[in-house]
């Protein structure tokens, strides 16, 4: 599956990203309560966390996905964000919550959030799992974070390089020697 110099070390294990979303899950539900919620899927990265959430969020829901790059095959972000797949459902009334693997420069975030808002929800809110505070370059906070890390490369857990690694069960930090760091 993985050659074993293809990565530094293992960062979170799958057991605390279990308690991770456990966590997550009940903050969501507890402030959700009596709330118009929808969740919007930030594809492909955010599959992992987003199928577990839903599991841990205890509360009528529906979801929703929306496909955006800013990366390409590349290790950090291009700048440019475009839509790849747009969301299905009219916001309007919608309590908004984004879900994405991870919250690096911001630049997707901050304009995903900007687009969504457009539409009118009650409200828009960004859930992620991993937050990379020292890489942000967009004025963008998320509202429920999983876990701060450093500024490393990732992968696992839906993170990807070049499309490989996404079904890692845990989240690793990749050696700079697969891509060129």
């Amino acid at each position: 599956m993985i050659k074993e110099n293809e990565l530094k070390s293992v960062l979170l294990s799958e057991e605390e990203i279990k308690a991770i979303v456990k966590r997550l899950g009940s903050e969501i539900t507890a402030d959700y309560k009596d709330k118009n919620l929808l969740v919007v899927s930030v594809l492909k990265g955010s599959v992992m966390i987003m199928a577990d959430l839903l599991r841990e969020i205890k509360l009528p829901l529906k979801i929703d996905f929306m496909a955006v790059s800013s990366y390409g095959s590349g290790t950090s972000s291009s700048g440019t964000v475009k839509i790849i797949k747009d969301l299905d459902i009219n916001l309007g009334g919608y309590d908004i919550l984004i879900v994405e693997d991870i919250l690096d420069s911001g630049a997707t975030l901050s304009s995903l959030k900007e687009i969504l808002l457009t539409r009118k929800p009650a409200s828009v809110k960004i859930c992620t799992f991993l937050d990379k505070p020292d890489r942000r370059k967009a004025d963008i906070k998320a509202d429920y974070v999983g876990a701060v890390i450093p500024d490393e490369f990732v992968v696992g857990y839906g993170l990807d390089y070049d499309e490989k690694y996404r079904n890692l069960p845990f989240v690793g930090i990749l050696s700079p020697s697969v891509y060129g760091g």
